[in-house]
């Protein structure tokens, strides 16, 4: 069984897909951050893959810009 690579799929995409999946994920992360105060959310593991999702889109950016 081979476990496919959450990092591999972002190194093929271009800079303004990475910029656009950033200001959404960082959407997300807000969202689910007030829901998550108020007892809103039913899934906290949701909150945690979206800080993870965030960070890869973050450094895979960042190795395109270098």
């Amino acid at each position: 069984m081979t476990r496919k690579h959450p990092f591999s799929d972002l190194t093929g995409k271009s800079v303004e897909e990475l910029a656009q999946l950033e200001t959404e994920l960082a959407a997300k992360r807000f969202t689910l951050r007030f829901q998550h105060a108020v007892g809103q959310v039913e899934n906290t593991a949701e909150i945690r893959k979206t800080r993870r999702e965030l960070a890869r889109v973050k450094t895979a950016l960042r190795t395109k810009l270098a």
